[in-house]
């Protein structure tokens, strides 16, 4: 542990203990004191392409793509993170306890939802340069699982769209949609009430240029943050994020200056740093105060690989914030922050 993190959690666990009070009795709501802070990164050795939900039980649980982390575990498929806090998180195990076998590949970029009192688990099963992808859904009655598999949802192929990776949900007063794609344009479709099936035809919302998109639906209409360039080439990778916005989740979305999403590359949001590279591949969380964050991955300057050989690509967290004429931006700048900041805001009981 290095000795930021470590001076980062100690701070942490010391606001925890002011604001709680000593000595009081009974439940109390409590909320990290303003001095709370912690420093990226808040997850290591791995969590690629992190996917985020908050539970009944106030936690939030991080899934991640498959990798070897190179503790002698071997390959882990979808590992499952548990945190009250954002900022501390435990590594339970793995989403399955047999693996799909519906076809040869890794397991990529889990997306979860909780949805009529089960949670829905969206995957991508893939090889690098694999002709036909495809992605899957699996389902629990916990937020941790294990997940029973219900097999493919599509293949490329079928759906008519090439590199069929990365899901990811959107839910709106219409239903659930999906949205998907990597490097060879962005789609969306309708899905079935209970999210099982799709109901719609692919209608395409964005270029090449393009993967890991979520779009986040706001009273001003449907943000769409995405990432592009190069994911995995340690601290060669160019992998950065980007923004637009629509007035419809079909789209036309539009970078700040007016230009399509088909053609442009969006309104610089994330990239890399002094201290982290790579920046990309994320989902966003609300706090307790309302402030929203961005949960993604990037890579150590000083740390790029792990023994495994596999890319070291931490889990980050970085607060997003809303500027004066209503764009997006991180809090601190358009690089991962390295330096101590203000912790999320989590309310308890205890």
């Amino acid at each position: 542990m290095s000795v930021r993190r470590a001076r980062a959690l100690v701070s942490f666990a010391v606001a925890g203990l002011l604001a709680a009070g000593c000595g009081a009795s009974g439940p109390q709501f409590w909320r990290p004191a303003p001095e709370a802070t912690f420093a990226n990164p808040v997850f290591e050795p791995i969590l690629a392409d992190p996917g985020v939900v908050r539970a009944e039980d106030g936690a939030w649980y991080a899934f991640g793509t498959e990798d070897d982390w190179g503790d002698g575990a071997g390959s882990r498929p979808v590992p499952v993170l548990r945190s009250e806090d954002l900022v501390t998180w435990e590594h339970l195990g793995e989403a399955f306890e047999r693996r799909p076998r519906w076809k040869d590949g890794y397991l990529w970029a889990p997306e979860v939802i909780e949805h009529d009192g089960r949670y829905l688990l969206y995957y991508a099963v893939s090889v690098w340069g694999d002709p036909n992808p495809g992605i899957g859904l699996a389902t629990s009655d916990t937020p941790e699982g294990p997940y029973e598999d219900l097999g493919p949802l599509f293949f490329s192929d079928e759906i008519g769209v090439a590199n069929s990776i990365d899901p990811s949900i959107v839910t709106t007063d219409a239903g659930l949609h999906l949205v998907w794609g990597s490097f060879h344009g962005i789609y969306v479709v309708d899905l079935s009430d209970d999210g099982l099936e799709v109901v719609s035809e692919p209608v395409r919302i964005a270029g090449d240029a393009w993967e890991a998109v979520k779009i986040e639906p706001r009273e001003d209409g449907y943000w769409f943050f995405g990432s592009l360039g190069s994911c995995c080439e340690g601290l060669q990778s160019t992998y950065r994020m980007a923004v637009g916005r629509a007035d419809t989740l079909t789209g036309p979305y539009l970078d700040r200056d007016g230009n399509d999403l088909e053609q442009s590359e969006g309104t610089l949001l994330l990239e890399g740093g002094e201290e982290f590279v790579g920046p990309g591949h994320h989902d966003l969380v609300v706090d307790d105060d309302g402030q929203e964050w961005l949960l993604y991955h990037a890579f150590e300057q000083d740390r790029p690989t792990a023994p495994s050989g596999a890319p070291r690509r931490v889990l980050m967290l970085d607060a997003l914030e809303w500027d004066d004429d209503g764009w997006p931006r991180v809090r601190g700048g358009m690089t991962p922050q390295a330096d101590e900041q203000p912790a999320p805001a989590v309310a308890t009981d205890e």
